[in-house]
């Protein structure tokens, strides 16, 4: 029966994603309640789109979707983004619906915008109790997709030294959940101007960016 279950909720985001497909495809946005800022970072999903279109073909719109974490609107996104610099919490109606999602073969990254770390950890427990985050490995393939990242997830900015880490919810052996800390990768995303990174570093970060959006399309 689970697998029954999981079956048919898969089915719903294919044919949800092919009914959306006359139109163009979306990244999501995460909104989450908590009292964290989900809206933080407001041009980083318009430029990783263009970036993703511009070097993996894709044909992505430049305006993503904001998504509330319990709408059923969450399938017709195969991926979806969330940071922010504090509080982040699920409910339970919430929680389950987020699960659902993840199982039927959707994609989740989350990405510290500092200060997020200690309230991610409990809220992702409520979407997968029996589940706990492992880092990963710098063979894993989302660091070798079209580009190659052989020391795993790079550092964008500073914040308090420590080095950039990338952490994952594995279910039934699939990559469902990213989620980044001590890097900021939506920081390089943004605009140049906002936060004045050098270039190789917003280059790093889109690049990055657009490994794991190859890596839910394509797999490993």
């Amino acid at each position: 029966m689970p697998k029954l279950k999981t079956l048919l909720i898969f089915t719903l985001l294919i044919i949800l994603v092919t009914a959306a497909s006359a139109q163009k495809m979306q990244l999501g946005l995460l909104v989450y309640n908590g009292g964290g800022d989900w809206y933080a970072n407001p041009t980083a999903l318009k430029n990783l789109a263009d970036y993703a279109n511009r070097n993996l073909g894709t044909d992505f719109s430049l305006q993503e979707a904001q998504v509330e974490a319990g709408s059923s609107e969450l399938f017709s996104y195969p991926v979806l983004f969330a940071t922010g610099h504090g509080r982040i919490s699920f409910n339970d109606a919430e929680a389950q619906n987020l699960r659902r999602y993840l199982e039927a073969g959707g994609f989740l990254h989350i990405d510290d915008n500092y200060g997020m770390d200690k309230y991610i950890r409990p809220a992702l427990k409520s979407v997968f109790p029996e589940l706990s985050l492992v880092e990963l490995p710098f063979s894993h393939p989302i660091y070798h997709q079209k580009y190659n990242f052989n020391n795993g997830v790079p550092k964008i900015h500073d914040h308090d030294k420590k080095p950039a880490r990338a952490y994952g919810l594995i279910y039934n052996g699939r990559l469902v959940l990213l989620y980044t800390s001590e890097t900021d990768l939506n920081d390089g995303w943004e605009d140049p101007e906002v936060h004045k990174d050098p270039p190789q570093k917003r280059a790093e970060a889109l690049q990055m960016g657009a490994n794991i959006i190859s890596y839910v399309f394509m797999g490993g």
